[in-house]
């Protein structure tokens, strides 16, 4: 596409990204950076894993978004029975009643869906969650030799509840580094509070309309791909990647002291791309060395592997990330 076309199309995401946040306040109310987080992810064809407590809408707001988008909607609720056949179909022996003949036919299961809520995701072993690894990668599902494509576009919410340690296990490193960003979900604040009890202990259900048609949106991944980028602001990405790795000489006391592991290129990329995002949401036309550390906290937080120092200072890593952006 030429570049006149582009500016179009940026000024036109602009003005859909407003439509999306009226008609999704109607449901949702407060939580506007978790929101713009998402709409960034599904931007860039990226996945997003979602940790809050319990009660925070997330399903809610997966659902919501999903009805905004016009995409098929499936939802998977982790459970600790779970079987990777529950994720990505089965095969059934049926019967042809004409001839009598028995032959294997493939049910496909509810990853066959353009979203795709993985409920309590850390709630079923890791046999199960691997189901989930080959269709976020390739957006493939392969089972009894037989490869099947998803259809696009494929995205993955997976939400998880912090707090409920037994019965859960932990999403694998391999797992976690697919999810493009890992976004906190804090309580509202108490105007927010208040709104939501009144709109939610009233008779009113909330019909939401359309907002971007699925065309639309793949040809809004296409733009974020095009959008140009300075040099010197992809220098600062994948500096502050380097920077995340203890052995690496760009990497200062704090991060040696207090990381195991650093994230690895894919967080460069993903940091790239969401800064292309943010800023053609923003109706810019390039993004800038700002929309990097803006993307840095959901980007790198579940890439990074604290060591017993941190632990033992009580120390996350949005803490460590804190400070690593002081210094850069």
């Amino acid at each position: 596409m030429d570049k006149m076309t582009d500016i179009k199309l940026v000024k036109q995401l602009t003005k859909t990204r407003d439509q999306f946040n009226v008609e999704i306040s109607k449901r949702v109310l407060g939580q506007q950076e978790v929101i713009d987080h998402i709409l960034i992810a599904l931007l860039c064809k990226g996945h997003t894993l979602l940790v809050g407590v319990p009660g925070l809408a997330k399903t809610l707001l997966i659902k919501s978004i999903a009805e905004l988008l016009d995409l098929n909607f499936s939802r998977i609720q982790f459970t600790p029975d779970l079987m990777p056949s529950d994720i990505t179909g089965t095969e059934i022996i049926e019967e042809d009643k004409n001839s009598g003949k028995r032959e294997f036919r493939f049910f496909k299961g509810p990853i066959f869906g353009n979203i795709v809520l993985a409920d309590e995701i850390n709630r079923t072993p890791p046999k199960t969650q691997s189901a989930l690894l080959e269709a976020m990668q390739e957006h493939k599902v392969t089972t009894a030799g037989q490869t099947y494509v998803l259809e696009e576009p494929f995205f993955v919410l997976a939400t998880q509840n912090p707090i409920e340690q037994e019965g859960t296990y932990p999403l694998p490193e391999a797992q976690l580094d697919r999810f493009m960003f890992n976004i906190k979900i804090d309580y509202p604040s108490h105007e927010d509070e208040v709104s939501i009890v009144k709109s939610t202990t009233s008779e009113e259900d909330q019909i939401l309309n359309t907002i971007i048609s699925r065309n639309d949106l793949v040809l809004y991944q296409d733009l974020v791909r095009r959008v140009p980028i300075a040099d010197n602001v992809v220098d600062f990405a994948v500096n502050l990647v380097s920077k995340t790795r203890p052995k690496s000489d760009k990497s200062s006391s704090t991060i040696k002291e207090w990381i195991d592991w650093g994230a690895g290129p894919r967080a460069s990329q993903y940091l790239v791309l969401g800064a292309k995002a943010k800023a053609i949401l923003d109706g810019r036309p390039a993004p800038e060395i700002d929309d990097i550390k803006a993307m840095a906290k959901p980007v790198l937080r579940h890439r990074l592997i604290t060591n017993f120092n941190a632990e033992a200072e009580g120390l996350s890593t949005d803490d460590i990330l804190i400070k690593l952006l002081e210094e850069s």
